[in-house]
């Protein structure tokens, strides 16, 4: 049995849950180091010195070190390379710098997306949670290089993808069975369960809700997912709007009521300008929900290809396809086609390639 190291310096969310996810099903031993997950942009840029020094002080001996996209992996190499000079390393990109789309009032952060670009550099594997990911990444590598003066080495993105490969997200899904199957439902209950935040685009979706609210459909909602914002306008005003439709408005408080959201719900929306892989469709598909989410990005791999025109809408189509979805259901093809990042089939092919690395 190996022992691999996990290095995190933003431990919540889906990174959290993927690591130790990881750490239960595995068949290898597995060691997580990592810090609090607050402070992004400082995590990126200092999160590796801690590391660094946590690591030399432990007793931590890794066969494979795995760091995720928040580490500046070429710094704590650096600072550690007396421990780890012969130890292989590898980076997981759950998201990005280079492709990540800024805020209304940002810019995308150049150094950054060099600390993404130098660790895929330095790691000896690179792997992306979905293909659209790794597309993104490649495809925006060279007009980041292309942006400094000089030797800008181009070839070296031919390097990182020739090292790069696609290993999807395992999800805890098996979990979500204890609070099914789905009630029944009198009336479609239309699911939100995502970060109330600008880069999974709220305004669409509420924006389709208010005409369907004005065409007086049958329908109700549930408004769930984290806000990190110390106040979101455009959910408060929906809020008013949507009155008695409105089943649940805010952050589930334990995970149990989460699921139990999914569950009860009959159709859950996308509108997202980014979603690398999407754990939140995962989740509510494998709930029984019939998707609702654009032609792009990573959603065309999450259902089979004969459902695409059932459940991914163009640009502009998202209050079309919601109205197509009130009067569906969801093919029970499009549950088993997520139950396959389920830990118990993913781990395995995990362990797998993470011992080849270790071989090479």
């Amino acid at each position: 049995m190996a022992s691999i190291l996990f290095l995190e310096p933003y431990d919540t969310g889906s990174h959290a849950a993927w690591m130790r996810g990881y750490q239960r099903h595995s068949a290898h031993h597995v060691e997580i180091l990592s810090l609090p997950g607050q402070w992004w942009q400082w995590r990126m840029q200092g999160g590796a010195v801690t590391l660094a020094r946590l690591f030399i002080e432990s007793a931590l001996a890794p066969d494979l070190i795995i760091a995720s996209d928040m580490l500046d992996l070429t710094t704590f190499l650096a600072l550690t390379r007396a421990k780890t000079a012969r130890t292989p390393t590898a980076i997981y990109f759950h998201e990005n710098q280079l492709s990540y789309p800024p805020g209304p009032r940002q810019k995308h952060d150049l150094k950054l997306g060099f600390i993404n670009y130098a660790s895929a550099l330095a790691a000896d594997a690179v792997f992306f949670n979905s293909a659209y990911h790794r597309w993104a990444f490649l495809d925006e590598l060279p007009r980041l290089l292309k942006h400094y003066p000089d030797y800008n080495e181009l070839h070296t993105v031919g390097l990182i993808r020739d090292k790069s490969r696609v290993l999807p997200l395992g999800l805890d899904l098996r979990r979500l069975d204890a609070y099914g199957p789905k009630p029944a439902a009198d009336e479609p209950i239309i699911l939100w369960n995502h970060r109330w935040e600008y880069d999974k685009n709220p305004v669409a979706f509420l924006n389709a809700l208010d005409r369907l609210n004005e065409q007086r459909l049958a329908f109700k909602v549930i408004l769930a997912g984290e806000n990190p914002r110390q106040k979101a306008e455009e959910f408060e005003q929906a809020r008013e709007r949507l009155g008695p439709r409105l089943i649940h408005f805010g952050y589930a408080e334990d995970y149990a009521a989460y699921a139990r959201l999914l569950w009860r719900a009959t159709i859950a929306v996308s509108c997202a300008y980014q979603d690398f892989f999407g754990v939140s469709m995962c989740e509510a598909i494998y709930c029984g929900c019939l998707p609702i989410m654009p032609r792009r990005l990573n959603y065309p791999d999450l259902v089979p290809t004969e459902y695409h025109d059932l459940c991914l809408y163009n640009e502009g189509e998202v209050e079309a396809a919601l109205r197509r979805a009130l009067g569906a259901h969801a093919p029970p093809a499009l549950r088993e086609h997520v139950a396959r990042f389920d830990w118990s089939l993913m781990a395995p092919i995990y362990d797998t390639i993470f011992a080849e690395i270790m071989s090479d």
